[in-house]
């Protein structure tokens, strides 16, 4: 296995595992080092074209997961907000006539 293999590999574990843990700053981060380890990938002479093309599908297999888990996040933080929202005019209400 390639050191680009290894690299792409290993980034894509540690967004797994960010991802389980969902600790968006370090998925913030390890996405940019993704980003990278695949523009590597792509530019090192001597790759296993194999090797690389199974790494890039686990890699394009966990943004699936990670784009589905931060719409999840994205619609959850979203009808909390407009419960904040809510309340905040409740109170409004109260304090106008109380």
């Amino acid at each position: 296995m390639n050191a680009c293999v290894k690299r792409l590999e290993e980034t894509g574990s540690a967004l797994r595992s960010a991802l389980a843990n969902q600790d968006w700053a370090a998925i913030s981060m390890l996405d940019r080092e993704c980003r990278l380890a695949v523009e590597q990938a792509m530019h090192e002479p001597q790759r296993d074209e194999a090797l690389v093309r199974q790494s890039m599908q686990a890699l394009l297999d966990l943004y699936r997961d990670l784009v589905g888990s931060c719409q999840s996040e994205q619609r959850r933080i979203a009808a909390e907000l407009l419960q904040l929202n809510q309340s905040k005019q409740g109170a409004k209400v109260y304090q106008l006539f109380g």
